[in-house]
């Protein structure tokens, strides 16, 4: 048996759930500025609100270990 024989399920799997997992965490970044009643890009660019930053960045990473577990 070569390598390509024990491990090419493995390969491809990784590959097709690392696509869905990109392609679901851009759909929610995409539609992340949608859902917010007021612009998401005017409070941090321009008022420089941390704070906001800070929050975003977490829910972005919360969507990200969600997304990576459901689909690992």
């Amino acid at each position: 048996m070569n390598w390509w024989q024990l491990h090419g399920n493995g390969v491809i799997s990784a590959i097709v759930f690392s696509l869905v997992g990109l392609v679901t965490f851009g759909l929610f970044f995409w539609m992340l500025p949608k859902l917010l009643p007021f612009s998401l890009k005017k409070e941090i660019l321009e008022d420089e609100n941390t704070a906001l930053g800070i929050v975003i960045g977490a829910i972005v990473l919360g969507m990200a270990f969600i997304i990576g577990h459901a689909i690992s």
